[in-house]
């Protein structure tokens, strides 16, 4: 871990999207706070989604707009290609630093010793999507956007060494997530899928559970593995 200071447990629950991570998270705080515990919940993803949602619903310019993020958004994540232009970088770093700032969030909380539960967790293991660092999958030419660049990498590594006490790592397959979120580009979707198995989170605790599983065997085996470190912490 990246401090020596002690600091109380975090659990981070991660999964591509159509896992269930939310709903896993949002009914394992439950369970955990009916105990007696004092456990916060902090998202740290982007919500770059329901941005781009939200976007789209944007009187005439909306899906144009929409489609010309995610065009740009996605020649980032591809390590064939380059990253398109200093804006686009501006863009993806900015939203590197939300990530930092809900990070800090559960630092402070953990150095008052409250138990923390993540829906995601930043890593370094995959670069370009899934959490990880944007700007580190493409090429990144120019001074400013390599500049922008290992920046953003310094900031990845200093938060992936903070390591989760826990990580519950939901797996499911192409089709079943994609039947829960219909609205997700199948490619993206297939990456996610296929980089599940690659995140370490610099050699944390892992179990992996089967998110096609009946929900409510999903949510007791997540809760069963919490309660275990916990109570090891």
């Amino acid at each position: 871990m990246a401090e020596t200071e002690a600091l109380a447990p975090l659990i981070a629950v991660v999964g591509t999207d159509g896992s269930g991570k939310s709903t896993v998270t949002a009914d394992l705080l439950k369970a955990l706070r009916a105990d007696g515990r004092r456990v916060e919940l902090c998202y740290l993803g982007l919500g770059t989604g329901d941005l781009g949602n939200r976007i789209k619903r944007w009187p005439l310019i909306g899906p144009l707009l929409e489609g010309f993020l995610s065009r740009k958004a996605g020649q980032a994540r591809d390590k064939d290609a380059k990253i398109p232009g200093l804006a686009t970088a501006l863009v993806l770093y900015r939203y590197s630093l939300v990530r930092r700032r809900r990070f800090l969030r559960t630092l402070a909380l953990r150095r008052q010793g409250v138990t923390v539960l993540t829906d995601r967790y930043p890593q370094v293991d995959v670069p370009g999507f899934y959490d990880g660092p944007a700007l580190s999958a493409a090429r990144a030419e120019g001074w400013a956007v390599r500049r922008l660049a290992a920046k953003e990498r310094a900031l990845y590594a200093w938060m992936a060494e903070h390591r989760p006490t826990l990580v519950i790592r939901l797996n499911v397959d192409v089709e079943t997530a994609l039947a829960r979120k219909p609205d997700h580009a199948r490619p993206l979707i297939q990456r996610k899928v296929a980089a599940t198995p690659l995140l370490r989170f610099s050699g944390a605790p892992i179990v992996d559970l089967d998110a096609r599983a009946p929900y409510a065997e999903v949510l007791a085996a997540a809760l069963a593995a919490a309660n275990r470190a916990l109570a090891a912490a």
